[in-house]
This record gives structure tokens, C-alpha cells and sequence, in this order.
């Protein structure tokens, strides 16, 4: 077993304002990202600028963030938020929902991207595969935060969270962070270059990070609202599943172009 490293979630506090290393790592999320991008635009020609850049990374940033919670708020705590709709807006008590993310950025992004006139999967294709590094931030805040642990384990490894019990149990937001971050970037950014048509890159993305959740699920403790659907399956997985299906769509019988 190793020892959690407890690291207080909130870096410093100016009076009622606190800076907390789950919001850092969102900026640290998005600001790679764009930066990602950005140097994609260097190294290749694109139909699309900086300047059309910058607004569509506003517009996707927002719609993911309004996804995110709204999609937490539907997949995995509605009745809660019912009894509460105050909470809706209170973001720093944690609740976000990479499926409704994704969600949220997918819809913002097609409406931007058709209006100032672009093609929607050249732009899915220069985006997407900045976003694992994203990824990998959020799972490390959620890790710092204690929060998304493991099931019960005996390997070695395995740590004792403050929010956890007594039981030591899988660091799955690491597994996460390395199986959703850094190989899921490693394989885009290599299959980028590679692609035979575009829209290929969103597949990959699709079906590659659904099969890894899905994967990491399986080491992840359930939300304890919402525990297993149908005794079997948590809610991140079935939306991966989706998510997988959407991708195997889009690479095999989806017509790009």
C-alpha cells in the first residue's frame, strides 16, 4: 500500500475567494489545448485561422463547461438537484460530467463552426487531439481532491483516501490520467498526420476513449447514487458505449468528406 498524498485541494484563499487545483487544472486543461492547436496551424495548412480559432475555442469552452454540469446533473444526480435547484450553480461542490461535456462542446462547436461558414470535421480533426492532455489535468484534480477512487484493492499501490473508509483502493483517477491522457494523445497526435480522410480523427477519439473508460471502470468505484445499471454496467460505461458505437458511425459508415 502507499501512502495518499493528502495535498490540500485549495492552493491559497484571499478572504471568501479560494484558488483551487481542480480549477487550475481546468485552465491548464484548455490553455494546452489551444496551444496544441495553435501549433497545428504553424506546421500545416488549414481553412481555418487564428482569429476563427480563438472565437471557436471560446464558444467550445463555455459549451463544455454548461455540458459538463448539466450533464452531471442528468446522468448522475438529477433527483438531487430537484430537491436543491440552487445547488445547480454552486460549481465548487464539484459535479461535472466529461460525457455531457463533450456533449456540450460537440453541439456549440457544430452550430460555430457552420456559421462563419468552416468544415466541421477539419476543425474535429485539428481540436480533438489536443484535448487528452485536458484530460489528464482533470484526473489529476479529481485525484488531488480525493474524489472518483477506486474499488477496494490489495495491490500494492493501492491507497487509502480520506473520502474512501478504511479500505485501500485503486488511484483510478491515475489510471485515467495515463490511459485517457497521455496514450490516448500519443495515439492521435501520431494517427493525425496519418488519416486517410477527414472526420477520422473524431472516430479514433470516440472509440478509443470510450473502450479506455470503459476499461477504467472497471477499477472505479461507482457513484453511490447511481451505483450499476442493471447490476452490471456503471453509467460511465454505458455512455462510453455510445460514445464507442458513435465512433465505429462515423470511421465506417458515415460518408466524409
Amino acid at each position: 500500500m502507499i501512502q495518499y498524498p493528502n495535498i490540500d485541494p485549495v492552493i491559497f484563499r484571499i478572504g471568501p475567494l479560494a484558488l483551487r487545483w481542480y480549477g487550475l487544472m481546468y485552465v491548464f486543461g484548455f490553455a494546452s489545448s489551444y496551444l496544441l492547436a495553435v501549433h497545428q496551424l504553424k506546421k500545416k495548412a488549414w481553412k481555418i485561422d487564428r482569429a476563427q480559432l480563438d472565437d471557436l475555442y471560446f464558444y467550445l469552452i463555455l459549451g463544455l463547461i454548461l455540458g459538463g454540469r448539466l450533464g452531471y446533473i442528468l446522468f448522475y444526480n438529477l433527483s438531487f438537484y430537484l430537491a436543491n435547484p440552487l445547488e445547480v450553480f454552486v460549481l465548487w461542490h464539484g459535479g461535472m460530467s466529461f460525457h455531457g461535456g463533450l456533449i456540450g462542446a460537440f453541439l456549440t462547436g457544430y452550430v460555430i463552426i457552420r456559421k462563419r461558414g468552416l468544415k466541421f470535421f477539419e476543425a474535429a480533426d485539428l481540436i480533438i487531439p489536443t484535448c487528452p492532455p485536458g484530460l489528464m489535468f482533470g484526473r489529476i484534480g479529481n485525484f488531488i481532491n480525493g474524489e472518483l477512487f477506486g474499488k477496494p484493492s490489495t495491490a500494492p499501490w493501492a491507497m487509502v483516501f480520506p473520502q474512501g473508509g478504511e479500505a485501500a483502493r485503486h488511484p483510478s483517477q491515475l489510471y485515467e490520467a495515463g490511459l485517457e491522457g497521455l496514450v490516448l494523445f500519443a495515439i492521435l497526435w501520431i494517427y493525425k498526420d496519418r488519416k486517410k480522410r477527414e472526420g477520422d480523427v473524431l472516430a479514433l477519439f470516440l472509440m478509443l476513449y470510450g473502450a479506455f473508460r470503459i476499461i477504467c471502470e472497471l477499477f472505479r468505484e461507482p457513484d453511490a447514487q447511481v451505483g450499476y445499471i442493471l447490476g452490471i454496467l456503471s453509467m460511465g460505461q454505458i455512455l462510453s458505449l455510445f460514445m464507442v458505437g458513435l465512433g465505429v458511425f462515423l470511421k465506417y459508415a458515415h460518408p466524409k468528406g
